[in-house]
């Protein structure tokens, strides 16, 4: 098993000014909040950054910044995906690995491939990655699932692939996955509010939003489960549990910037074709975290 990308990881937001331009000077706070929250590695580029409203400049700089600030403290897993696969081999292989650990690579989405096209998909990104790879399946989004037999197909083709990012919402997947995963492959939740459980059944990390809004319950939730300590973890998840219901009721990352601009970490503003949160759910996230 990797002993790196393990417990918790977030999801690195984007922020941005009101005039819609990237506020690097939020950036270093959050990451400042992050570390001292005692979170265990930083993701960045991922879908939670709104990425895909970044021109290649932008996430140029918002990288550098992210680098520049962690120093190697944490390790550093860099979204790297997309539905064009030659594409996603050529950003692979001009990738300069110094500062990263791993790489987080997205199902194709839009295109909804076969099985047998997403093991394709895949293998080509294994083979041009300098960097161990974690694949991330999120059907929600993507409009495929890779199936818990072609994701064991391909953690057992190579020891470069690390772990799943699991956010199918289905746990009967996560059980035949972790009932027959190779030694070196793990398991990460990509569901905030199903991470407890995934954690009971073998689990051995996240990718959390809700983890960079309050990092220090977050990463005490998951070493206590993670150290056997279950009960305890369970007090935790069900304290969290409404907050996070609420970050998501209105879309990514909508609710957790509503949640950082409360806490005078950033502004709340997302780019189009997303909008802010409404003023009734920024009341509700605010009123929560006073109670936390």
């Amino acid at each position: 098993m990797n002993q790196t990308i393990i417990g918790t990881g977030v999801a690195l937001i984007t922020p941005f000014k009101q005039n819609g331009s990237v506020d690097h000077t939020a950036l270093e706070a959050l990451l400042d909040h992050v570390t001292e929250g005692g979170v265990d590695f930083l993701v960045a580029m991922g879908t939670t950054a709104e990425s895909a409203t970044l021109d290649d400049e932008e996430r140029r700089e918002v990288l550098q910044t992210i680098q520049e600030k962690n120093q190697k403290k944490l390790p550093l897993v860099i979204g790297v995906g997309g539905n064009n696969t030659r594409a996603v081999v050529g950003q692979l292989e001009r990738l300069d690995i110094a500062d990263y650990d791993a790489v987080l690579s997205v199902a194709p989405y839009y295109n909804k491939p076969t099985q047998s096209g997403l093991q394709a998909h895949f293998n080509s990104v294994i083979e041009a990655s300098p960097l161990p790879v974690i694949l991330y399946n999120v059907p929600g989004r993507t409009s495929s699932n890779i199936s818990a037999e072609t994701c064991l197909n391909l953690a057992r083709s190579s020891e470069k692939v690390i772990a799943v990012k699991e956010a199918s919402g289905d746990l009967q997947q996560v059980m035949e996955i972790l009932k027959e995963a190779p030694e070196h492959f793990s398991l990460l939740s990509g569901d905030d509010n199903l991470t407890y459980p995934m954690l009971a059944l073998g689990a051995k990390g996240v990718i959390s939003v809700s983890g960079q809004l309050v990092p220090k319950l977050f990463s005490k939730m998951m070493r206590l489960a993670l150290s056997g300590q279950m009960e305890e973890a369970r007090s935790i998840h069900y304290k969290l549990f409404t907050l996070t219901d609420l970050l998501f009721q209105e879309g990514n990352p909508a609710g957790v910037k509503a949640g950082l601009s409360a806490l005078g970490i950033c502004e709340k503003a997302v780019r189009l074709p997303l909008v802010s949160a409404t003023p009734e759910l920024q009341s509700r996230i605010q009123k929560e975290l006073l109670q936390l």
